[in-house]
């Protein structure tokens, strides 16, 4: 019995090579942020301005306009603060973990804290967490492809071979188990020695960034020939060059939608930490982007449509058969011999459902009789044949015994039955599924004179009977495939189970079976051609292995649909990295399968996928809502920027701090307003978003031109209202700040929901938008009557009845943005 390390000497080891993890990007700090800050082309607008104040001679002004800088790179070190803890919390819930030995006891560690010589214990589908030398072994079976390429799985043992002796961080357990000890750790790996390099490579851009890159740049070149031309234009009509300077900056400042990028990176940050909180892990931001075009859903049954909780619920033997629900008890010496044989062909303490249901059993139906037993010899399943042996030995008598289970077809052909003995299993094989159950044959065997053969079609088996298992549908299932049909969504179901079996599950779980089911074996004989033509009639996939996944997402890809697929398996991967949207177990998943993913679900639940997408949707509107708002609200800052600049005698309106006000709005309302919004009530159904769609087509940006014009109308009417009742420069100042800020706060009401009234945001507690908005009318209250502001903003006030054509304009916009609304919204109905 290995006893491996105390804890005395695990701490020395700790001291002296430290954690077993590859070194990380050193974090950011502030002098590093406020580096990044200052490149933005905002900031560097922001400080120009504020230097001209500055050799004006207007320094409150000035410093104010430089102080903004500060409480900007404040507010984004706040928030890259957040961001790490909150990525460091989702590392340590993916962290994956290691089985030690340590004091004599098996325990589970992070695999940062191995140490060498450390004793770990490796299963199917374990990552080995450090480079080690094999000590014992059962069929364990290692893909190195990670580190030499080489696609086929290598069998490991104890030997001096050092090819055959060591395995390496990194790889998988494909099959078997092991015990290993540790040599190297963390850079001294194998991967370690190559790990270093992956740091530096970056992921390539989303199709949004790349778009919304594009949109930035056009826009940008737009807002330099304009800013240019008010320099210009206010130059030749007004004659002084800092004044046109300053006007010319104020409008770049105006027309530059630097809130793109930073609402896109702030949506994607927020709706992966809001999909973590609902079971589902984000490790690639552009599939929230993906997710709302999803049109096939490809998922497996154990685990993810139910619970993955197998219980006993039919023992069938050649002399009777057993449907239990509650004790078993009193059963006949046949069937007693079918769960003592399955308790013998399972691994002790097995992670398996099926296994962990049989011992279950066993448990009751031999209360008083220990099973005490040693495993001499296992002849694992393999894909040839489904069925596994195992050769074990009592205890006490030291009698030999050789048991087997696995698919009742391979059993039943090993078992060299008779055509009629055949025909009447099969119809109680056919029976049992027709119930849902997953059914394993048992078989025994006398063990050879000869000895143990090599292969397991060696034994001359003896046909005992079947065990059925139940696993039953998750509860909240049928609701969430509804949701997925309605939604324009395909669900296609691909299970190992017979095809009986999987129509059963089907109709519970209430997947429509489109045309007939198709199994692994039928999926083998198809070409290429002929699965893109029958898929498009099949929702249904039985006894298909791991590998046969791939040619279905590739066949659903040729048919041009856009494919989420789930998988926990090592051979999982290849699927999930070829589907546009891999989604991999988090808790009976590989690491393996996690890596060729883009989502994790934390709980395996099918409803987890189904509310992802419906996250991925309301994610996507919302962010459409908010690019709208943006390029909607810039359309009056830029009007009223330059319509001083082309009338000299009409007073200035929109200087730098007031712009900075508008931002200090837009900012917040564009990034948590929209975001914090409650999807629309149709949005699951309606048919999923086309792909090759432009996310910001020409429609949707004259739609945003058009409510930024209307605003504008607004403002320039209570503008000219204001010179006509011959108020000062500072009242007019006033006056139209004011229509301007009330006219946006409307607009902001109005675009939230395409489909509900503004009224919405107050009924379904939008917490965000009403604190903003009631902070928005503080501060403009604030700058409107308190003298020090008045005097910093350039206001006057006028009187409170003066604001009245401020308000009555911004409600005549409100009225009309929703009465176009709905107008829209009864015609989309129809």
């Amino acid at each position: 019995m290995h006893k491996g390390l105390n804890s005395k000497e695990v701490n020395e080891k700790l001291n002296t090579h430290g954690y077993n993890e590859l070194p990380s990007a050193k974090p950011k700090n502030v002098l590093g942020i406020a580096f990044e800050v200052m490149k933005e082309p905002m900031f560097i607008l922001l400080i120009s301005c504020g230097v001209l104040y500055m050799i004006l001679g207007d320094y409150k002004e000035g410093a104010i306009l430089l102080s903004t800088i500060l409480i900007i790179i404040f507010i984004t070190f706040y928030q890259y603060q957040k961001t790490e803890k909150a990525l460091q919390a989702l590392r340590q819930l993916s962290a994956p973990k290691a089985r030690a030995i340590r004091d004599g006891k098996e325990i589970h560690i992070e695999s940062r804290e191995i140490v060498p010589d450390d004793l770990l214990l490796l299963r199917e589908g374990d990552r080995v967490p450090a480079d080690s030398v094999v000590l014992d072994s059962v069929n364990l079976t290692i893909d190195e492809s990670l580190l030499t390429g080489e696609s086929v799985p290598v069998l490991k043992n104890n030997t001096p071979d050092e090819v055959v002796a060591n395995v390496f961080s990194g790889t998988m357990v494909v099959s078997g188990k092991g015990t290993i000890r540790v040599t190297d750790t963390g850079s001294n790996t194998q991967f370690g020695k190559i790990g270093t390099s992956l740091r530096n490579i970056e992921q390539d851009e989303t199709r949004l960034q790349k778009e919304m890159k594009i949109l930035i740049r056009n826009l940008f070149i737009i807002g330099a020939v304009l800013s240019i031309g008010v320099v210009l234009a206010y130059y030749f009509t007004r004659g002084n060059l800092i004044q046109s300077i300053l006007n010319g900056l104020s409008s770049a400042m105006a027309i530059l939608p630097e809130e793109f990028p930073v609402v896109l990176t702030v949506f994607l940050a927020l709706g992966s930490w809001k999909l973590s909180k609902n079971n589902v892990l984000t490790r690639k931001p552009s599939a929230i982007e993906t997710l709302g075009s999803a049109t096939v859903l490809c998922t497996d049954k154990t685990g993810t449509i139910t619970m993955n909780k197998m219980d006993v619920a039919s023992v069938y033997s050649v002399k009777e058969t057993v449907d239990k629900d509650g004790d078993w008890i009193n059963l006949s010496e046949d069937t007693q011999a079918i769960i003592l044989t399955s308790l013998l062909a399972s691994q002790k303490n097995s992670a398996d459902p099926m296994e962990q249901a049989i011992e279950a059993l066993s448990r009751k139906v031999f209360p008083d009789t220990p099973l005490e037993y040693t495993l001499i010899k296992e002849y694992p399943l393999s894909k040839e044949q489904m069925m596994m042996t195992c050769v074990t030995r009592e205890n006490q008598t030291k009698k030999f015994s050789v048991s087997a289970k696995g698919a009742p077809e391979v059993v039943m052909d090993l078992c060299r039955l008779k055509e009629e003995e055949k025909a009447t299993h099969k119809k109680r094989l056919n029976q049992m599924a027709e119930k849902g159950y997953r059914v394993i044959a048992v078989a025994d065997s006398e063990m050879p004179e000869a000895g143990m053969p090599e292969e397991k079609s060696g034994f001359d088996y003896r046909f005992l009977g079947l065990i059925g298992f139940h696993d039953p549908i998750r509860p909240e299932v049928p609701k969430a495939v509804k949701e997925c049909q309605e939604a324009g969504i395909k669900v296609i179901m691909i299970t190992g189970d017979f095809p009986v079996t999987a129509r059963s599950i089907a109709n519970e779980a209430g997947i429509k079976i489109i045309g007939e089911i198709i199994s692994g074996e039928e999926l083998n004989d198809m070409t290429d051609a002929a699965l893109k033509k029958k898929i498009k009639h099949v929702s249904v996939f039985a006894r298909v292995i791991p590998e046969q996944k791939l040619r279905i997402v590739q066949a659903l890809k040729s048919n041009h649909e856009v494919v989420a697929m789930t998988g926990d398996g090592v051979n999982d991967a290849p699927a999930l990295k070829a589907s546009d949207i891999g989604i991999a177990m988090g808790k009976k998943g590989t690491d393996v399968a996690r890596a060729a993913s883009s989502l994790v679900l934390l709980d395996d639940n099918f409803a987890s996928v189904v509310g992802a997408i419906r996250s991925g949707r309301r994610i996507f509107d919302n962010l459409q809502k908010a690019m709208s708002y943006i390029i909607a609200i810039h359309i009056p800052i830029v009007g009223l920027s330059l319509l001083p600049a082309f009338m000299t005698k009409l007073p200035l309106l929109l200087m730098p701090l007031h712009i900075i006000f508008m931002e200090l709005i837009i900012d917040p309302v564009c990034s948590v307003a929209f975001e914090s919004e409650q999807e629309e009530k149709s949005i699951m159904n309606r048919p999923p978003r086309n792909p090759d769609k432009k996310f910001f087509g020409g429609r949707k940006i004259l739609m945003s031109v058009l409510q930024g014009l209307m605003l504008l109308s607004m403002v320039i009417i209570v503008y000219f209202l204001s010179i006509r009742e011959g108020h000062s420069d500072g009242e007019i100042r006033a006056i139209t700040f004011s229509a301007l800020i009330t006219g946006n706060v409307f607009l902001i009401l109005s675009s939230l929901s395409r489909t509900r009234s503004f009224l919405a945001v107050f009924t379904e507690r939008n917490y965000a938008v009403m604190i903003i908005l009631t902070l928005t009318a503080i501060l403009l209250l604030l700058v409107l009557y308190i003298p020090f502001l008045q005097d910093i903003f350039g206001f006057q006030s006028p009187g409170f009845y003066h604001f009245i054509p401020s308000l009555a304009g911004a409600s005549i916009m409100l009225i009309i943005l929703e009465g176009i609304k709905l107008f829209n919204f009864q015609r989309n109905k129809k």
